[in-house]
């Protein structure tokens, strides 16, 4: 019986403490980390301070555990649409167009989460930025993986260089995002996606192929 009561009590601090990251992730996506305390959100969701400091134990823990559910997210939105689909520049372009849909559609309310906490924390030294660093070196690895795929296919010229082109693509989806945000128009999505195309294009041995159609 005490077994019983124990599970409950656990199942009911796993779903508390779940209720409570969804509601940091979009507060933290649209005024930033330094934004979440354990007061704020236990008067959003209608629980107990103490309730919701039991499942963090402190503000830095619960802005960790932000970033890491912020990250698991991500991964759901952006990076599983794509993750069956063949190596080459098709899956490099459809990854790009994920991460706009992504930023486009809101999934985070501020946009992309990354893109507002990191302007947050970029000069600010501490376990806050190097969990944000983290996030942003697995995404960069995850698109210049894709880009270097591309190459081993035979679809990136030889002289093709994966980090340049890494670097352009994510610049331009990120410019899209503050953009959009900041002017209130998806226009930039779309211009963005057309600048995605032709950077692929630039460097791909087959311009005409129909993943880049």
């Amino acid at each position: 019986m005490a077994g019983s009561t124990t599970d409950g009590r656990v199942l009911r601090g796993e779903e508390t403490r779940r209720t409570v990251l969804r509601r940091a992730v979009e507060i933290a996506s649209v005024e930033g980390l330094d934004s979440l305390s354990i007061g704020r959100l236990a008067t959003d969701l209608g629980l107990s301070k103490s309730g919701v400091f039991a499942g963090f134990g402190s503000k830095e823990e619960l802005q960790l555990a932000t970033i890491r559910a912020a990250r698991r997210i991500f991964a759901d939105a952006v990076l599983e649409p794509v993750v069956r689909d063949a190596p080459g520049l098709g899956k490099v372009r459809r990854l790009c167009d994920s991460w706009l849909a992504y930023s486009r559609t809101r999934v985070f309310p501020g946009g992309c989460f990354f893109y507002e906490v990191t302007a947050e924390f970029d000069a600010r030294p501490g376990p806050l930025r190097d969990a944000i660093a983290a996030s942003w070196h697995e995404w960069r690895a995850t698109v210049l993986g894709l880009v270097a795929e591309a190459r081993t296919t035979g679809e990136l010229r030889a002289g093709a260089d994966p980090e340049d082109i890494t670097f352009t693509l994510i610049a331009l989806m990120e410019s899209a995002n503050s953009q959009a945000l900041l002017f209130d128009d998806g226009t930039p999505y779309d211009r963005a996606g057309r600048a995605v195309l032709h950077r692929l294009r630039a460097d791909a041995t087959d311009p005409d192929a129909p993943a880049l159609a």
